[in-house]
Formats: structure tokens, C-alpha cells, sequence
């Protein structure tokens, strides 16, 4: 797996640390190919340091992001999480990951989710998708306290968008190709 760093401003990372998220992050080798890229971004803001890791294999992207006050937990912390989303969804990954990554004894893992056979929708809605610009969709998604909002943009063709919350409280927009 090739390893890409990224630093945000503010973030001090030193080499040893470097050195350590790409010990941690080899163990991941067992699941993926050679061509698959890691891009691992620091980042601190008012003293708590994040790690965001994230893994492209193929079409199928991973990724994992956590705070800690030092950036080896919360990089221990993102390949634990990384591990999990693999595990938990086993049975639909063994077709893509790299041939024998679950015959190693799957560790114990002390995660109360639903097993990796379990997927339940406990409901399904249905809305028509009106046009309109993303402005007007982030207002309609405030206006109904959801975290992310679908729609036609008017701005582009009528192509169906979604526009969402980020963690830092600012918007994001997801365009379709």
C-alpha cells in the first residue's frame, strides 16, 4: 500500500510519528493490494490532534477519522475503526479485497453493531425531488433538522445532488457525474 501525508495548518507532526502511523497502517496490508493508496491527514485544532485516514482500493473507498489528545491514539483509534468497517462487512468485501485477508483469525471485537449478515432498514421514505439551487437545499435541510438533503440542482441540469452537515459545522455538496 503506498502511504500519502497530509498536514492541515497547525498540525506539528514529527517523523517518528509518521513512522508510527505507517506501522500501524501496514497491518492493513493483509486486505489490499499493492496499488491501493492511503492518504493519512493531521490536523490539531485547540489542542485536540485528528487523524483522518483514508483508503482507496479500486472503486471501494474507507475511511476513518478520530480525535485524541496525541496523534498515535488517534491514529491507533483509525485503524481499529478500519478494521471494524472491514469485519463488520466481511462477507460483502471478501469478493474485493486481496485473496485470503479472512483467514487469519478474525479478532475479537467488542463492538455492539448488528452482526456482518445484518443490514436492517427500518424504514424507507419516499419524496419527489424538486429543483432547486444548493442554497435553497441547505435552507430546506435546516428547515427540517436533517443532516443531509437530496435534490434536483437547477444550476446544473436538474442532476441529483446532495447537499449535508459536516463535523465542523460547515456544508458539503455531493455532485453526480
Amino acid at each position: 500500500m503506498t502511504f500519502n501525508f497530509k498536514y492541515e495548518k497547525g498540525a506539528k507532526v514529527y517523523g517518528d510519528t509518521r513512522a508510527y502511523a505507517e506501522k500501524r497502517l501496514s497491518k492493513l496490508d493483509r486486505y489490499f493490494r499493492n496499488d491501493s493508496d492511503a492518504l493519512v491527514m493531521f490536523d490539531e485544532k485547540r489542542g485536540v490532534k485528528s487523524v483522518e485516514v483514508t483508503i482507496k482500493h479500486g472503486t471501494m473507498i474507507f475511511r476513518a477519522e478520530t480525535s485524541a489528545p496525541d496523534y498515535n491514539i488517534a491514529v491507533d483509534r483509525a485503524v481499529d475503526a478500519l478494521v471494524r468497517q472491514i469485519h463488520k462487512n466481511k462477507t460483502r468485501l471478501e469478493k474485493r479485497l486481496r485473496q485470503g485477508a479472512f483467514e487469519v483469525p478474525e479478532p475479537e471485537l467488542d463492538d455492539d453493531t448488528a452482526s456482518e449478515d445484518e443490514l436492517n432498514i427500518v424504514r424507507t421514505k419516499h419524496f419527489a425531488l424538486k429543483p432547486m439551487t444548493p442554497e435553497d437545499a441547505v435552507l430546506q435541510m435546516n428547515m427540517l433538522n436533517h443532516q443531509f438533503y437530496v435534490f434536483r440542482d437547477s444550476t446544473r441540469n436538474e442532476e441529483i445532488e446532495v447537499v449535508y452537515l459536516r463535523n465542523d459545522g460547515s456544508y458539503g455538496l455531493i455532485e453526480t457525474e
